[in-house]
This record gives C-alpha cells, structure tokens and sequence, in this order.
C-alpha cells in the first residue's frame, strides 16, 4: 500500500518556486527543501496563466518563497500576483554566463536556476512591490521624458531651419531667447508656401505649434508627478533643494514598498553613494562607487550642488572637511551619503491613511 502519511507530509512541506519571465511564456521550477527538482512546467502570461502557475506550484507544497527574474519589466506583473497571494518575491538577476556554458541553456535552467539562487540564500532582494503611487509616478514619468526629448528636438530642429531662412526672417527672429522665439514663430504666417523663404517660415510655424503643445505635455505630468509625491510622502518636497524630479528618482530607486531595504545604508548603496573598499597590504582606501540606480545617484548630486549653493549649513560642511585634507570631491562624495541618510528616513517613514 502507498504511504499516504509520507505523501501528506510530503505536500505540507515548503517548497521554492524559481519563475523564468519571457514576453508571453513564463517557465517555472519548483525545488524541494533539498534541492530536489519537483517539476517544471510553462504558463501563459495572463492572468488566467498567473493563477495556474500558482495552483501548480502549491501541488507540490506550501509556497511561501519565489525567485522571479525581471522583476521590474516582464516579470512584473506575476510580481503583483504573487505578493498579493501571500508569496514573498525575491528579485533573481540572470544566471552567470559561466554557469551557463558549463550547463547549456533552456528556459527551465533558467527557472531552476532562480529557485536555487533562493534556496541558497545568493539572492536576498525582495521584488519591488509596484503597486501604489511609487508606480503611478513612474508611468507620470515616462511621459513627461518622452515629451521632454521630443521638445528638445523640435527646439534644435527650428534652430535648424532658421539657420537657413532667409535673411529678412532671420533678422527679424535674431536675439530672442528661446521662449520668445517659439512664441514669435508660432504667429509666423500659414499660407501656402510657393518659396523656399515661405515654406522655412511654415516650417517654424510648425515646429514652434509642436513645441507649445509638448510644453504642455510636460507640465501635466508635472503637476502628477507631485501628486503622487505627496500621496506617498507628504515632507519629501520640503527638504532643502529637493523638487519633483529628484524627489521621483529617489522614490523610484526605492519602490512602493521601500521597508524591504533592511537599512539606509542599503540604500546608499542602491543609490551608488556608499563607498568600496579597495585597500590592498599596506594601502587602505576607499572608492568611488560606480554602481547602483544612476539616476538616483543623479538626484542626489543635483540636490547636494543646490544646497552648496544656498544652504550655509552646507557650505560650512564642506569647509570643514576639505579643512580636515579631503579635496572638495571627496567632500561632496560624504555628503551625499549624508543626504540619502537624511531623505531615506522620510522615504521609510509610516505613511499617513488616506482613507
């Protein structure tokens, strides 16, 4: 006869669900507590399909864990699936490529792989949670970028063309700063051009209507953007030389759920802020710390250079260290740190309801 008890205990065990994310397939394995392989199977990335790969996996035993590559793009939407069932998301980054020479690759190694980077313990981030206004601003923000660089273009291209206008046009729009200048081409006439000198100023009409309207395109996300700020956290614009932009680099650096990060100095590092040990024998020293979110990294430059250019506080830091023998680089390199000390514990900070 089977034994039913060893089975029972069997599926009552924790297992480790590892998630391979593909554009319309994910492939997933499920390890057993010792790193047995229970099963592996493929999904569609549907909701219906995020649903039966939960239900599969728990055939196998209690799912309290899994390893989920691309977290932040083709895996995010299992992500919010599996968070919202109750599973903890650890963020996998993609397999060694020795690794992968040695053992070949195919989409279960893969999903094995991430299981394993978790029953390990080599993979410890948990997912970012992107499900509250942290996501909303980032969709604020991919349109305002987007317009942005589309602004910037029509702006270089109507240089362009004046460049080559006619003389009478071009004097008559020479000197003006850029603002003017959009406004005073935007009034420019539309007849039907017959000309080159014609068709340059229907060209700069044009141009300058388009760059009006992404003008427009950029202020209401703006204006989003600081909602969303101040939904998620009321004191970050506040601060000392922080706006909506540094603000949103920051909180999307940290997500929607920034308690996963076990310490600001986690999030120094995520921010490329903290400093790397590179000492070697008789040499012990400190570098530059090239790594982390870049444009997290950026905010806290921006704000750091507006506080040395009005903060006396400040300025009185940076003439005490470069008093102390660092160069004025190194100086700015701490307070940096000591700024995404500072801001972390307001983005940290418990939420008020909103309810």
């Amino acid at each position: 006869m089977p034994d039913l008890t060893a089975s029972s205990h069997a599926h009552d065990a924790d297992v480790v669900l590892g998630v391979g994310t593909h554009k319309d397939v994910h492939v997933a394995a499920v390890l057993t507590p010792m790193g047995a392989i229970a099963g592996t199977n493929a999904f569609p990335t549907t909701t219906v399909g995020y649903r039966q790969l939960l239900e599969w996996a728990r055939t196998f035993g209690r799912v309290r864990r899994a390893g989920v590559e691309c977290t932040g793009s083709y895996g995010i939407a299992l992500t919010r699936h599996l968070l919202q069932a109750g599973v903890e998301v650890i963020e996998v980054n993609q397999p060694d490529r020795g690794e992968r020479r040695r053992r070949g690759k195919t989409d279960a190694i893969d999903a094995e792989a991430a299981a394993r980077a978790v029953l390990s313990g080599r993979a410890t981030t948990r997912a970012k949670s992107s499900d509250g206004p942290v996501e909303m601003l980032r969709m604020f923000r991919l349109a305002k970028d987007s317009a942005t660089k589309s602004r910037t273009q029509a702006i270089n291209q109507l240089k362009a063309v004046l460049i080559r206008a006619d003389p009478a046009l071009r004097d008559l729009l020479s000197g003006l700063s850029i603002p003017k200048l959009v406004r005073r081409c935007a009034q420019l006439s539309t007849a039907t051009p017959n000309d080159p000198a014609s068709a340059a100023a229907y060209t700069l009409q044009l141009l300058a209507a388009r760059t009006i309207h992404l003008t427009t395109e950029i202020e209401n996300p703006t204006a989003r953007i600081t909602e969303a700020i101040d939904t998620h956290t009321p004191t970050l614009l506040q601060q000392y030389g922080v706006g909506p932009d540094t603000a949103g680099a920051l909180l999307l650096a940290a997500g929607d759920n920034p308690e996963r990060m076990s310490s600001e100095a986690a999030f120094a590092a995520l921010c490329g802020v903290s400093p790397i040990e590179a000492s070697s024998g008789k040499t012990q020293r400190r570098r530059l710390n090239r790594g982390g979110d870049r444009r997290a990294n950026s905010a806290l430059y921006t704000i750091t250079i507006a506080r040395l250019r009005w903060d006396h506080r400040t300025q009185t830091y940076i003439q005490r260290r470069t008093a102390e023998g660092k160069t004025r680089r190194e100086a700015i390199r701490c307070l940096k740190r000591y700024i995404a000390r500072e801001l972390f514990q307001l983005i940290t900070r418990t939420q008020p309801s909103t309810a």
